[in-house]
């Protein structure tokens, strides 16, 4: 085996190598939510569950809806970010909780969510966030809100107080 041989066996195993490290630490189970998550387990069906319940607190009318807007996952990364070890069991504690709304009717969801203590960690961090995600999302920022450059508009015939 010459040199060149040697080099370029080397460079093919690093490469097999790395590609195996690389498969290895993906998640290509059917059961894994769409967005990565480092502190929180959740799995696709809490994903969807979070969906429904999203979609209880901000229901679709003549505006999208919770879920068409994606705000699950919105509520599912700033749980799993800015939400303390404490309170993301808790939240985890109160969605097993919630699992049995599971295909319920939205009003059964809604009555669930208004039978809670309102110290309920659980709808306290589900409901500020999917309203949090509402006020933030590009349909609101677009159709809802105007926006006027600052300083603002001038009014010439406003009174002035002496």
């Amino acid at each position: 085996m010459n040199l060149m041989d040697r080099r370029t066996a080397l460079k093919q195993m690093f490469i097999v190598a790395g590609g195996i490290m690389i498969a290895t630490s993906c998640d290509f189970s059917s059961k894994a939510p769409t967005i990565q998550l480092n502190q929180v387990k959740l799995n696709l069906d809490d994903e969807h569950l979070l969906a429904e319940l999203v979609e209880a607190i901000i229901p679709q009318t003549d505006s999208p809806g919770a879920k068409e807007l994606n705000l699950h996952l919105f509520v599912m990364k700033m749980l799993d970010d800015c939400t303390s070890p404490e309170d993301q069991d808790k939240f985890m504690e109160g969605l097993k909780k919630a699992s049995k709304l599971k295909a319920k009717p939205m009003e059964e969801q809604q009555a669930y969510f208004k039978a809670l203590p309102e110290e309920d960690v659980f709808f306290k961090i589900l409901k500020r966030r999917t309203i949090q995600g509402y006020k933030n999302s590009e349909y609101v920022m677009k159709n809802k809100l105007v926006y006027e450059l600052v300083p603002g508009r001038y009014n010439g015939a406003a009174k002035m107080d002496a």
